[in-house]
């Protein structure tokens, strides 16, 4: 990383997160950074099984209500190594019986690991879908920049070959967003960007976003390591400009810098919306006929239950933020 900066000069904010973790050779998700109980960070696909049939509930019900098509397309975008694909397939939504999953994932290494059943791709198709496009906290890890408030002015922050932030030019913003002194704040051109290619893929259907947000006001006005955060074996990581590579690099994602028109609700209001609490009920009815059998599905039934409690935490995923976009050409 150092030598390309000796020969590039340093690097914008996006250009340093973009090598940090997607570079081919020394980027963390290239070099066996991942999500999961062995992994370096968990999310709800990886609490088990529930999230991804609660979500297939919420796929019938948007195909149900275009009238039932056939071709009907799942696309999940970052789908890592296909954790969330599995689950919703194990739920066998009826939209799919005729449909068509595609998981798209940057990483070649993660893509080798998606099941058989799905469409694995490292980007958008070119054809646009009637379906839906999910997004579990994929946002919070595209590269952004960041800026640092003069006083007077927002400027943009470099990274030099010493991995230290010194400042560059003056970046434009509305003249609402004050620039006091030491304020931060990132600009997430590439996660509205995103979202604007996601709702021109979907002719229609919607699309359906998981992630921890705020608004850009609410980050310039508290430190850096509020919305900033790095993470290496379920463990805070340090400051986002030490051990380059070695680390998951995050932020909270500001709603007011993506496109409108969302219905915005918490993870645990989605879920309970779309059936968790009944597929909990169902859970414990199983495991209290099945218990002293002691077999499989006994044990899956009763994992519902404390699955639930993980997903519905409101101090942990169910204070997640869900994105809705209905979209009807």
């Amino acid at each position: 990383m150092a030598a390309r900066i000796r020969a590039e000069g340093p690097l914008t904010f996006d250009q340093w997160v973009e090598a940090c973790l997607y570079d081919p050779q020394e980027g963390f998700y290239s070099s066996g950074g991942s999500a999961g109980r062995r992994g370096d960070f968990l999310t709800s696909p990886e609490v088990g099984p529930l999230f991804g049939t609660v979500l297939a509930n919420w796929i019938d019900k948007v195909w149900t209500n275009l009238g039932s098509p056939k071709n009907f397309v799942v696309l999940e975008t970052g789908a890592g190594p296909g954790t969330l694909a599995r689950s919703i397939l194990q739920a066998k939504p009826k939209s799919l019986i005729n449909g068509r999953y595609i998981a798209i994932e940057r990483s070649e290494n993660q893509r080798k690991l998606h099941p058989v059943e799905v469409e694995s791709l490292s980007s958008f198709p070119e054809e646009s879908i009637t379906g839906v496009v999910i997004a579990n906290e994929l946002l919070d890890n595209l590269p952004f920049r960041l800026c640092l408030g003069d006083g007077e002015k927002w400027r943009e922050i470099l990274i030099t070959e010493e991995f230290e932030e010194i400042t560059g030019n003056k970046v434009e913003l509305p003249a609402s967003l004050t620039p006091l002194v030491g304020a931060k704040i990132p600009i997430q051109t590439k996660a509205s960007d995103w979202v604007q290619d996601a709702l021109d893929i979907v002719d229609q259907g919607a699309v359906l976003v998981f992630d921890y947000c705020s608004t850009t006001s609410q980050m310039a006005s508290e430190p850096q390591s509020q919305w900033l955060r790095t993470y290496r074996g379920h463990e805070k990581g340090t400051s986002p400009t030490a051990n380059p590579g070695n680390q998951d690099i995050t932020v909270n994602v500001a709603l007011d810098q993506l496109p409108g028109g969302f219905l915005a609700n918490s993870q645990a209001e989605f879920l309970t919306s779309h059936g968790i609490k009944e597929l909990v009920k169902e859970g414990r009815r199983i495991w209290e006929k099945q218990a002293h059998l002691g077999g499989l599905e006994a044990v899956k039934a009763r994992s519902r239950i404390t699955e639930a409690k993980a997903l519905l935490d409101p101090n942990g995923l169910g204070g997640f933020t869900t994105l809705e976009w209905l979209i009807s050409h």
